[in-house]
């Protein structure tokens, strides 16, 4: 059974361990760009918030588009 899951009986493929590799480091780096992201956006919220005090009562969750 083992066998049939590694696909061979040599053992794993180089190409697969290197794109698993590849693979892990792009979801790292995705993971680290979602984290600056929501920090800048956070950031611009805030300061959003601050310069105008009526977007205060603004749930932007909760809020419909605007009709056109």
């Amino acid at each position: 059974m083992a066998k049939a899951l590694l696909g061979h009986v040599g053992g794993f493929d180089p190409r697969v361990l290197a794109e698993m590799r590849r693979l892990q480091q792009r979801v790292q780096d995705l993971e680290t760009q979602l984290v600056r992201v929501q920090a800048e956006n956070d950031a611009l919220a805030a300061a959003a918030r601050q310069s105008d005090p009526m977007l205060d009562g603004i749930d932007v969750h909760k809020a419909e588009p605007a009709l056109t």
